[in-house]
């Protein structure tokens, strides 16, 4: 008995021991593999109508999906993609110049501040508002400029990530179930807690991506459509950032939209700053409101505070991906906590002194 325990000892700290190394080892592409791993997930009612297709071929299947993903997806936003960065370009071309004009002929721009009621207080501090002004201009203007330049630098590491995600999701595609069924028969649960648990990993990342997607699509093109129609310049690029921001529950799009609001009172446009605040205080702000739990709260089954910080929290760890994972990590431990509940549902009962429920 002895012999037994000793090697059941020794084989576990070899898992351990062996399963630390290979996870770093594995460290630097181990969003590659998470992010293969949920869409290959998604992917898999395409790639089982594929099969079926063919008759079961995998490879042939998977490849297929592959290909049918490629074209749908990332080449539409790959072209979307450049067309933000052309007008990122141009904006930064134009907002620089305009700035250092306000401070060599601020003319104009001082006869919209005179209209403020606070312009007195304002005046003492107006060459430093100017001057740092510039100075905030001129960063970002050389911070895009560096940031599109370090592109060549970081080309072939996104392109090499790039290869491994596609990679690694091809064979999830293929072997992806046996690969499942094999991690969940290691596993000291049950065959229902797997499938409880498997469930709710397949729900809430469904849900988190189509939410996210659909809420960031409307509120970025209605958005947009309002700065359009104010007549600020290059209104697709800002656009797409507030769909970006719209990740952020609550603040998202507004962070570009408050700004633009004050740009257009401050030069005189007041209509259109007035236009643009009650629309999309009234409109855009409710979108996130509404759509968010319906779309995430309502197929998670997850409380609309907990999706919160679960969003917030997954971006503050992992980043920008953060606003798929978070939301995973929230279900899953909220799930978790449930399955303990029920286990021991029993002895917690005793321990509080309750009469336990009749089956």
């Amino acid at each position: 008995m002895n012999s037994i325990k000793a090697n059941q000892f020794i084989l576990l700290f070899l898992l351990l021991f062996l399963s630390a190394i290979f996870f770093a080892m594995i460290r630097y592409f181990l969003m590659a593999i998470v992010l293969a791993a949920l869409f290959s997930a998604l992917a898999m009612p395409v790639f089982n109508r594929f099969e079926r297709w063919f008759r079961g071929r995998k490879s042939l299947s998977a490849s297929m999906t592959m290909l049918t993903l490629l074209l749908i997806v990332f080449l539409p936003f790959a072209a979307l993609l450049g067309i933000v960065a052309k007008q990122a370009i141009r904006i930064s071309r134009i907002a620089v110049p305009w700035v250092q004009q306000q401070i060599l002929e601020p003319g104009a721009f001082d006869q919209q501040l005179r209209t403020l009621s606070f312009y007195p207080e304002l005046q003492l501090y107006r060459s430093d508002i100017f001057q740092k002004a510039g100075e905030v201009a001129s960063n970002t203007g050389s911070m895009l400029f560096n940031t599109i330049s370090s592109f060549t630098y970081s080309a072939v590491n996104d392109l090499f990530m790039l290869f491994i995600f596609l990679y690694t999701m091809f064979f999830f595609l293929r072997d992806g179930k046996q690969l499942l069924a094999q991690f969940l028969s290691y596993l000291p649960l049950t065959r229902s807690d797997q499938n409880r648990l498997l469930d709710k990993f397949l729900s809430v990342t469904r849900a988190t991506i189509k939410g996210t997607m659909v809420v960031g699509a409307v509120q970025g093109s209605l958005a947009g459509l309002a700065l359009h129609f104010a007549g600020i310049d290059s209104a697709l690029f800002w656009g797409t950032i507030m769909s970006v921001l719209s990740v952020l529950p609550v603040l998202g799009s507004a962070l570009v939209w408050i700004p633009a609001v004050i740009y257009l009172a401050a030069t005189g446009q007041y209509p259109q700053a007035i236009g643009v605040l009650l629309f999309c205080s009234i409109v855009v702000g409710q979108i996130d409101n509404i759509l968010r739990p319906i779309l995430i709260g309502r197929d998670t089954q997850m409380p609309e505070l907990l999706i919160f910080f679960g969003t917030l929290g997954g971006i503050g760890l992992f980043g920008v991906f953060g606003f798929i994972l978070g939301p995973i990590v929230a279900a899953l431990f909220m799930t978790v906590w449930e399955m303990y509940g029920e286990t021991f549902s029993e002895y917690l009962s005793e321990i509080k002194g309750d009469k336990p429920a009749e089956p």
